[in-house]
């Protein structure tokens, strides 16, 4: 009798236990992101994620969403090792600059399946700029664009009645506004500044390009190249740089442009322009096309939602990117970033009269030259544009250095 009542109640407490799985949630699925400050007030960005995280659990009760807050700095690295190690995040945000390598090795999972329903509602550029050999390996949440901003009244003053809209004319205006002792120019020339916001705009304006066709060999030392990086030299030349532009970074509280020593920053994220409003005033800050060299071109892209190949629950990782690439989740995105949708069929709630001006960029969007070593090939290109700022090299030496260096890499097949 005392056994078969021990029989009982371990049977009773495994009963219990199983229950008590049950209720506290172990048979749900953990979904982890990865996500970055893309909103910038760092409250704000906190409360906008949680809301989300509540929003989808309210609606997928077995899946417990992780949104993990992750910084800027050394983000590839980061993902990289997160992916070798099969751990860290199931979903993560990329741009398209870093998306084929994981492709290239096999880390990240294609999520066609995912947009295909609403793939008619996505930007055509933001799909194509994430597509890697016909494969689709993000899901777009939002899309960035960069534009010049500037000081009007820097302009004026300067007797500038026009402010430029093409390389030509900004260089034009240099010596007037030099005289005044005001760089025509933000230009960013610390190597850690992306050059997607710095020299590479500059380069595809006057039709140059970083990689050769075949991707086999780089191209950013040609004829487009050297006359863009000597665009900026002759700009130094007349005082249309800042003095200390070989070790600047693109902030913008804090920096040249908010204290009335720079006039304009050509490629520059909107929400940079509500802290130049706050630093000069909004009424002379003004926002405009990007400037053209044989083209206009902005560097913009879609920030993407990327499938680890590792993740256990592919499934319930999928809804969690259908979520929040859903019209509602990328309109209230787009409200709070100051990006845009990836998508035409969501309208941003009260978006703001720079957010429009900005929209205006979208049509020359260019996510720019995607490769799977564009992260490496461009952190051997900016010591050199630094080293020639600082007048140790001139334009073709520095390129053709930078060129050899990124040659080598793209031939090691590492």
């Amino acid at each position: 009798m005392k056994k078969a009542a021990a029989v009982g109640l371990v049977a009773a407490l495994s009963l219990a236990a199983a229950g008590c799985g049950s209720d506290s949630g172990s048979d749900k699925s953990t979904v982890t992101l990865w996500m970055y400050p893309v909103i910038g007030d760092q409250a704000k960005n906190l409360a906008f994620w949680g809301k989300v995280e509540k929003d989808f659990e309210a609606k997928n009760a077995t899946i417990d969403l992780k949104i993990d807050q992750q910084p800027w700095e050394g983000r590839q690295e980061k993902v990289t090792t997160a992916l070798v190690s099969k751990k860290g995040f199931d979903l993560v945000v990329l741009g398209p600059d870093q998306i084929p390598q994981y492709a290239q090795q096999g880390t990240v999972e294609p999520v066609d399946d995912i947009v295909a329903p609403a793939k008619a509602s996505f930007l055509p550029n933001s799909l194509t700029a994430l597509t890697v050999d016909g494969k689709l390996y993000g899901v777009p949440i939002y899309q960035t664009i960069t534009a010049p901003i500037y000081n009007k009244k820097l302009f004026a003053e300067a007797g500038v009645e026009k402010v430029p809209e093409t390389l030509a004319e900004l260089k034009e205006a240099a010596p007037k506004l030099a005289a005044k002792k005001v760089a025509v120019l933000d230009y960013p020339g610390k190597p850690e500044v992306s050059l997607n916001q710095s020299f590479y705009p500059i380069l595809w304006a006057n039709g140059g390009s970083v990689f050769a066709p075949d991707g086999k060999t780089v191209a950013f030392n040609g004829a487009e190249g050297v006359a863009s990086l000597q665009y900026l030299l002759d700009l130094k030349a007349v005082g249309g740089l800042p003095e200390n532009v070989a070790s600047k970074g693109n902030d913008i509280e804090g920096g040249a442009l908010a204290a009335g020593k720079t006039a304009m920053y050509h490629a520059a994220t909107a929400g940079q322009v509500d802290q130049l409003a706050t630093a000069i005033g909004a009424e002379n800050v003004g926002v405009g096309l990007p400037l053209e060299g044989s083209k206009r071109v902005a560097f913009g892209i879609p920030g993407a939602l990327v499938l680890a190949k590792h993740t256990e629950d592919k499934d319930a990782a999928k809804k969690v990117a259908t979520f929040l690439s859903s019209p509602e989740v990328t309109a209230a995105l787009a409200k709070e970033s100051g990006f845009f949708p990836a998508r035409t069929d969501v309208t941003v709630p009260d978006q703001s009269e720079t957010s429009k001006e900005f929209a205006k960029a979208l049509q020359y969007a260019f996510p720019g030259d995607t490769h799977p070593k564009a992260r490496q090939v461009m952190g051997l290109i900016g010591p050199h544009i630094q080293a020639a700022l600082l007048g140790k090299e001139d334009a073709k030496t520095a390129l053709d250095a930078a060129a050899k260096e990124a040659n080598t890499l793209l031939g090691s097949g590492g």
